[in-house]
């Protein structure tokens, strides 16, 4: 059984670590590719502007592998690519400003043709088990997005739809179509 605490001490190494349930899991790390880090640009400044438009929601957007606790004792933390959390999450005290505490109202994905299937699989059983409202899995290789939303079944658009935050992202539409732009 490993902590969060032994996990962001443990030296830097060429892999990819998150804890499930106390267990350490790693992966090599590998270089995101183009359409990744586009996406990610993409979605993250998307998800900004949304946020501006309605400052009185609040809130942060963050990206790049931001590190999520889900749960304590036994601790499962892992890094998220996108995430919206909001003002409530952002009050906690965090470990030295490392991870976020709160369970966030939108985590998003972005497919790397590294990517295990079982671990995509792993990270969205723990969001719906630990109730993240709103879960985007890109695939900017097939340029599609699978919803999952609490309690409903997952919906896939494509570039031809259009991707909405609602019910908890109130007004957030947008062409799937511009993510891959």
């Amino acid at each position: 059984m490993m902590t969060t605490a032994e996990l962001l001490r443990l030296p830097e190494a060429d892999v990819n670590r998150w804890l499930v349930q106390g267990q350490l899991r790693e992966r090599p790390r590998t270089l995101h590719d183009r359409r990744h880090a586009r996406a990610m640009t993409t979605v993250s400044t998307l998800l900004e502007a949304w946020r501006l438009l309605h400052r009185k929601r609040g809130g942060l957007v963050l990206a790049g592998e931001v590190g999520l606790r889900l749960a304590r004792d036994p601790d499962t933390t892992l890094g998220v690519d996108v995430v919206y959390v909001t003002d409530r999450g952002l009050a906690r005290d965090w470990d030295d400003e490392t991870l976020i505490e709160e369970i966030p109202i939108l985590v998003v994905e972005i497919l790397s043709p590294s990517d295990v299937f079982e671990d995509i699989k792993e990270k969205i059983d723990l969001y719906q088990k630990y109730r993240v409202p709103l879960i985007w899995v890109i695939d900017p290789h097939d340029r599609t997005v699978t919803i999952y939303r609490l309690d409903a079944e997952p919906e896939l658009v494509n570039i031809r739809q259009e991707l909405t935050g609602e019910p908890f992202l109130p007004g957030f539409r947008v062409p799937v179509a511009e993510i891959f732009a």
